[in-house]
């Protein structure tokens, strides 16, 4: 070969377009995600898809310069622990969990691969991180709601509902075991509203079916759902439960908007996970989760079903009307 035509050929071969991944180093990035919600559920899925958006806006695509491993165990902490030890053994360089249980499991299975956690209610209560400001170890990422988040709920629906007068606090001890923090603060709200909580356990279907028609065998009964991986499983039983002993309630996420729920004040988790992509995205360029600090939600909004309040003979006040984000005819 002539030197000239030698030296032609290595000037085309360098200017030839390279990979994508390049921008991002040339190793193709594996991130794992463990969601602690089944196979399907809606709700999962527009959030995963709100995490692969974000990362994607951040010029990570998948298939050309990142992976990413999903496993959807559902409510079911055996489950996520054999989830969690599954996606570990894949040696991602990120993980991501969303809820309490999935944290707590992936935790349990590597303190050395960083983990940035999503929708959790006090990670500082429940040990998953040091604090706020400065988590420490390998975890960070963005709670969902405040404690003082119960005593809001229990407004609302004494704001819409005036005559009820106890309130149940359906949850699962094991799946939110933060259940404690909510119910302090309804219960420190509860004396000035009028109403008293009633603490609702609950850890099979059985028991969501005894502990909501016990709750409306007397009268002025209503309730309230707090975020839960478990009681969100079954929110499809809940709230037709709910419908048929003729309970207002109020929701922790707008999935439960579909079913026909009364009313619902939540976290945009839309927001929360595409800001979770900006946590992934700068950990896989070599922050450390210890360096970032635990973020709080930005955005919430209200959504009331006139046609469920018409059922249960409500009249939802103008005031709130007003303030909804979302009123469903």
């Amino acid at each position: 070969m002539r030197r000239r035509d030698f030296v032609m050929l290595v000037g085309a071969a360098l200017a030839w377009p390279r990979p994508a991944c390049a921008q991002h180093g040339d190793r193709m990035r594996r991130v794992g995600v463990l969601m602690a919600l089944p196979t399907g559920d809606p709700s999962g899925r527009a959030e995963a898809a709100a995490l692969e958006q974000g990362l994607q806006e951040l010029g990570w695509v998948k298939g050309r310069n990142i992976t990413i491993e999903y496993r959807w165990p559902g409510g079911d902490l055996e489950h996520a622990r054999a989830a969690a030890q599954e996606i570990v053994a894949l040696s991602p360089d990120v993980l991501v969990g969303r809820s309490t249980p999935a944290i707590a499991a992936l935790k349990a299975q590597t303190q050395n691969i960083p983990i940035v956690f999503v929708q959790v209610a006090e990670p500082v209560g429940s040990g998953v991180v040091q604090c706020l400001a400065h988590p420490g170890g390998n975890i960070t990422g963005f709670t969902n709601f405040e404690a003082s988040i119960g005593g809001k709920w229990l407004a609302l629906l004494k704001e819409l509902a005036p005559d009820i007068f106890h309130t149940g606090i359906i949850f699962n001890p094991e799946t939110a075991p933060f259940a404690r923090s909510f119910l302090r603060s309804a219960e420190a709200a509860s004396t000035e509203l009028g109403t008293r909580v009633v603490p609702l356990p609950v850890k099979s279907a059985a028991e969501i079916t005894d502990a909501i028609v016990g709750l409306a065998r007397e009268p002025g009964g209503s309730l309230v759902a707090i975020p839960d991986t478990f009681t969100a499983e079954h929110r499809d039983l809940i709230v037709a439960l709910v419908a048929k002993q003729k309970l207002p309630a109020i929701y922790p996420s707008h999935v439960h908007t579909a079913s026909g729920a009364l009313m619902v004040y939540a976290v945009d988790t839309h927001d929360l996970f595409q800001r979770a992509a900006g946590y992934v995205d700068r950990i896989l360029k070599g922050t450390k989760p210890a360096d970032l600090p635990v973020q709080q939600p930005a955005k919430f909004a209200l959504s009331i079903n006139l046609k469920t309040a018409k059922a249960l003979g409500l009249t939802v006040p103008q005031t709130l009307l007003t303030s909804a984000d979302e009123v469903i005819e």
